[in-house]
């Protein structure tokens, strides 16, 4: 049996999927979790052979769970399954280790192949992303300009975004000066907006 953890913040998704896949034979669906922190510790303490995670997700979102693990080297694979089908999602999906990219308007079939080809070692990218991906804008922005960029369009003031990263005030500027300067944009809201549409944060 392939071993399945979900992680999907929106309840109602992941319990169709846990129902669709419970239907194949070879697959077992162990748990549903909300956000990349709780699927994290769910891996970290049960043999997990496959994860299927969003990517917008509370806490912890799937791209940052997929680095995670890479990070500390966990045995389970990944498949990200979401609705965006954005080439700077996938370019940092796969740098991060993520074995699958799939998109929620996939045929339920899809997903139960892409999970048999994950497991076996494989790579299962939607055909539509895979083109994309390559002709694609280059992600120019560092992890740290990423994250102070996705704060700033929350709405969260310079003071609150050094508060909540640990960092003085005068280098959340630098680093917004600098994602602002490389996305060619008037001002935060902009370079937001850009950074979002790409699919880099």
């Amino acid at each position: 049996m392939i071993k399945i953890l979900i992680a999907e913040d929106q309840m109602m998704v992941s319990g169709a999927l846990a129902a669709l896949l419970k239907l194949e034979g070879d697959i077992e669906v162990l748990a549903l979790t909300r956000n990349g922190k709780e699927a994290l510790e769910f891996v970290q303490s049960n043999a997990v052979d496959v994860l299927i995670t969003d990517i917008e997700m509370p806490i912890m979102t799937g791209l940052e769970l997929a680095a995670a693990i890479s990070e500390k080297q966990l045995a389970c694979k990944l498949i990200v399954l979401t609705t965006f089908a954005r080439s700077g999602y996938l370019r940092r999906a796969l740098a991060c280790g993520v074995r699958g990219y799939m998109l929620k308007d996939a045929p339920a079939e899809e997903l139960a192949k892409a999970i048999r080809t994950v497991h076996a070692g494989g790579r299962a990218i939607a055909p539509e992303l895979a083109l994309e991906s390559w002709s694609g804008q280059q992600d120019p922005l560092s992890e740290r300009e990423r994250q102070v960029l996705r704060l700033a369009g929350t709405g969260s003031s310079g003071a609150e975004i050094a508060k909540i990263m640990h960092l003085s005030e005068g280098t959340v500027r630098n680093y917004l000066s600098e994602a602002i300067s490389k996305l060619n944009a008037k001002n935060r809201v902009e370079a937001f907006r850009l950074a979002r549409d790409q699919g880099w944060l």
